[in-house]
């Protein structure tokens, strides 16, 4: 099982890299979150990785920070949640305030990613709450959350946005909103690192 890699990075899009460790190019998945904080291509990147192994494919999931991957662990254990939803969840939901809400039992802030309604929000509250405990605990976390921290930008820039926000599974309606909303937000001439800033704060609101 691969837990760690370190290597040139190649290629990112807002839901995928790869990563170049000694001549071999490693395909990794990564949350908006994740992404966003990624060096410039041809820079030296460090993931933590999670492999997901199924019958028609092999996945490596990366992390920028522990707590992410800890994070990811968690939610996978909860009923009807797979890696792709585990993904989606912390693309839209700092993993710190994801954490709050499983031990508090918030529900609506769970409601805010892709593919999660209210009966699957409770199930999650209900499965993952003690999980959540522990690892607020161990980490060490803060009482309270930690809130994330004009002229449209270029079309091409705009659209990987959506193009990513349709991948991890918002609905296409939503996503063109958040997308244009954060065009206008960012500014002329915004990079896709700014663009998805924007967005993850209006996804976590």
């Amino acid at each position: 099982m691969i837990a760690w890699l370190e290597g040139k990075l190649r290629e990112k899009a807002p839901t995928r890299v790869i990563v170049d460790v000694n001549g071999v190019g490693y395909e990794l998945l990564v949350s908006l979150q994740t992404f966003e904080s990624l060096p410039a291509v041809a820079k030296t990147v460090s993931l933590h990785v999670r492999t997901v192994v199924r019958e028609d494919a092999f996945l490596l999931y990366g992390f920028a920070l522990p707590l992410e991957r800890d994070a990811f662990d968690l939610l996978v254990r909860a009923n009807r949640v797979g890696p792709r939803l585990a993904q989606a969840i912390l693309s839209g939901v700092n993993p710190e305030v994801l954490l709050r809400a499983l031990c508090e039992g918030d529900a609506e802030a769970l409601q805010r990613a892709p593919g999660v309604g209210p009966k699957m929000a409770q199930r999650m509250s209900l499965e993952l709450r003690e999980g959540a405990e522990e690892l607020v605990e161990q980490r060490r976390l803060p009482a309270a959350p930690i809130p994330d921290g004009a002229t449209p930008v270029a079309g091409d820039v705009r659209d990987e946005l959506l193009s990513a926000l349709v991948n991890l599974g918002y609905p296409r309606n939503q996503a063109e909103r958040v997308a244009d909303q954060s065009a206008r937000e960012a500014g002329e001439g915004a990079s896709i690192e700014s663009l998805i800033r924007v967005a993850l704060k209006r996804l976590s609101r």
